[in-house]
């Protein structure tokens, strides 16, 4: 099989720590350049721009759009138009209404467009989405807090408008959310802690529910210390599962019931390589639509400014 040629656009923190060793471990998979304007990988092409990787770079295949999400709209519209693959980090962008025209631009030239939710692909969460459909759900509750200072450090973009602030992670949980349970879910109240001298909130709590009047509630927040929470409980009529550390564990009534060692990004990567082999599309955008609804309904809160 001819092994899929990666250029990663945007070397940040996450590149370097997930999608590098990814790409290796992947089967099918071999990373052929970089672009950024400020790090590079010894013995891997560097261009400091997409423009000047599709213009001058070596022979790729597809594109892994590591870059904030404000400006991966116009990166991915321009290597679609290059005959590329692309691969969106979360979020897939800064609003839903801009992935249509990406969406419609993948269908015609016959290539695939991929919006990861790595944190599906966490090894405790299709057991509990397993689990779940043989249950009676009573309630839902997301406990998903941690240390931007940690997780973010230096990374201004986050803070500003389309940077999403704490749904950078909290979009993390909503993904989970929207893979277990078995109906569709809505958001019917928000409220949003803004720091003063930010764009995006520090910390969110979201009231949500399904057809059905489950009701699920939701706390993000940036400013935990310590140990970090990536929780999300789940009630039901024979017992609570406990998912946790991001959908790694699933215990039932205390019993860890599933637990593995964290290879989410070698899974996308995969899920990648077989998408691109007949240039299929895999596009869910019902995190996206939860955040984008918790802005719309969300009551702001302005708290103390944020310091880096």
């Amino acid at each position: 099989m001819t092994e899929l040629r990666i250029a990663i656009v945007g070397f940040g923190k996450i590149a370097r720590d997930q999608h590098v060793g990814a790409i290796a471990a992947t089967a099918g998979a071999t990373l052929a350049a970089v672009a950024s304007r400020n790090a590079s990988l010894p013995g891997v092409p560097h261009f400091a721009t997409i423009e000047e990787l599709l213009e001058k770079g070596p022979p790729i295949d597809a594109v892994s759009l590591c870059t904030p999400p404000q400006v991966r709209r116009a990166q991915a519209a321009a290597a679609l138009a290059a005959g590329k693959h692309v691969m969106l980090e979360k979020p897939p962008g800064t609003g839903v209404a801009e992935l249509d025209p990406l969406i419609a631009m993948a269908e015609e030239a016959k290539r695939t467009l991929f919006a990861t939710w790595h944190s599906r692909y966490a090894p405790a969460v299709e057991p509990a989405r397993a689990w779940l459909l043989t249950q009676r759900i009573k309630s839902v509750h997301i406990n998903w807090k941690e240390d931007v200072r940690v997780w973010h450090p230096g990374q201004g973009w986050i803070w500003e408008p389309g940077g999403l602030g704490v749904f950078d992670p909290g979009i993390n949980a909503l993904s989970i959310l929207t893979r277990i349970l078995p109906r569709p879910v809505f958001v019917t109240a928000a409220e949003l802690a803004f720091p003063a001298n930010c764009q995006a909130p520090i910390a969110a709590n979201l009231t949500l529910s399904d057809i059905g009047g489950l009701p699920v509630t939701a706390e993000f927040d940036f400013r935990q210390t310590g140990p970090q929470s990536w929780d999300i409980l789940v009630e039901t009529d024979q017992g609570r599962m406990r998912l946790s550390g991001g959908g790694r564990r699933m215990a039932i009534d205390g019993e860890t019931v599933a637990e593995a060692p964290d290879q989410e990004y070698r899974e996308l990567y995969g899920r990648f390589v077989k998408l691109t082999a007949t240039g299929a599309r895999d596009v869910d955008l019902a995190p996206l639509r939860l955040v984008a609804d918790a802005f719309l309904l969300g009551r702001r809160n302005i708290v103390e400014p944020f310091v880096d």
